[in-house]
């Protein structure tokens, strides 16, 4: 008998680690801790709670930290210490701009490009400009004033030559917008296609090296056509 009431004796429980964080409840916090949702839930209905009373690595609402908050409460992740970025508000011209782009149906932006064109064509076969002397109306400025060509000089005859087939003359004078002009109109159908047609026709796509390249090739021809020596004179206009 002995035996068995030593056997039925509850066993004493050890004891704890001094060491070792006690063992809490389930579902329970250890203590001195809380989430920090609610600690920051708390002090975004009330606005008692201070920076010094927050756990570790939490930051009231509007305290430098490593986030901000919006005006709907929620966080938004920002550098510790600065302010949230803020989006820049477009201006009016821009916003009327983007606006009537989005509402306007899709022949208008094609279209309008083609009444620019044909304006230019117009205006080009009504001057004459193969007849025009130095000093008529319009005249380029550089030219009239220093007697160096820029380089935009021979364009507007070299345009009127092209119109009227006669390409040597019109390469003699501009002989990199006569190569350029071929490249323009076909990017202009693929892209007018494609908006008004859906043409799948294979478009010229234009790197920053090309274009890059282009300019400085122009810049370099600008150059040679002002030199007074053969056979750079044949391309001075």
């Amino acid at each position: 008998m002995a035996a068995m009431s030593s056997a039925t004796e509850p066993v004493a429980p050890l004891a704890a680690d001094p060491s070792q964080p006690a063992a809490s409840e389930p579902g329970s916090l250890p203590s001195g801790s809380l989430p920090a949702a609610a600690v920051l839930s708390g002090s975004r209905s009330s606005g008692a709670v201070s920076a010094g009373s927050l756990p570790p690595g939490v930051f009231a609402p509007g305290a430098p930290g490593p986030e901000s908050w919006q005006s709907d409460g929620q966080p938004v992740p920002a550098w510790a210490g600065h302010p949230h970025y803020q989006q820049p508000q477009q201006d009016r011209v821009t916003r009327f701009i983007q606006r009537s782009w989005r509402n306007s149906p899709l022949w208008v932006a094609p279209t309008a490009m083609l009444v620019c064109m044909a304006g230019a064509v117009g205006y080009t076969l009504a001057t004459h400009p193969t007849e025009a002397n130095a000093g008529a109306a319009p005249s380029c400025l550089l030219k009239y004033t220093t007697g160096f060509v820029c380089p935009g000089c021979g364009g507007t005859r070299a345009a009127w030559y092209l119109l009227h087939g006669d390409i040597p003359a019109a390469a003699r004078h501009h002989a990199l917008f006569v190569f350029a002009v071929p490249f323009l109109l076909y990017m202009y159908v693929a892209w007018a296609g494609k908006r008004l047609f859906n043409w799948k026709l294979p478009e010229l796509t234009l790197s920053p090296g090309v274009i890059g390249a282009f300019i400085a090739v122009w810049g370099v021809f600008s150059v040679l056509r002002n030199l007074p020596w053969a056979p750079f004179t044949a391309f001075y206009v």
